[in-house]
């Protein structure tokens, strides 16, 4: 049996899979931030062919191809808005010192979330 087809296959999916729409997330934005999460992708694949004693007439050959991905947060960028040059970016390393990073990143969240939550108490305001 032909190991060229599963093998196609599999790499053809591993095409859509390797896109950098995986890599880097969709932004958040709040009024004075654009958060931008960053994240690293692991791949393996394997192929295989091979052939058996079968109990009847078929040879018993066989073939396949499999892959497998995973995808892990390794960074965030902060945009700070009206900041402008280097003094305006900051990356969020969530690989190392993970309670300073849980601290800055949960303030920079919680600013989001008090945002959004403001807007919505107008929202709701002015509709009654």
């Amino acid at each position: 049996m032909k190991i060229e087809e599963p093998i196609k296959t599999t790499v053809e999916e591993l095409r859509k899979l390797l896109d950098v729409k995986n890599l880097v997330g969709e932004t958040i934005e709040s009024e004075d931030k654009i958060l931008i999460p960053l994240m690293k992708m692991g791949v393996g694949f394997g192929a295989g062919v091979g052939e058996g004693r079968a109990s009847t007439s078929d040879t018993g050959a066989g073939s396949g191809a499999a892959a497998g991905a995973g995808v892990e947060p390794v960074a965030v960028i902060v945009l700070l808005k009206g900041v402008e040059g280097p003094g305006g970016v900051r990356v969020i390393d969530l690989t190392s010192g993970r309670g300073r990073v849980i601290g800055e990143l949960g303030s920079a969240v919680t600013d989001i979330i008090r945002e959004i939550s403001d807007k919505g108490d107008s929202e709701v305001k002015r509709g009654e």
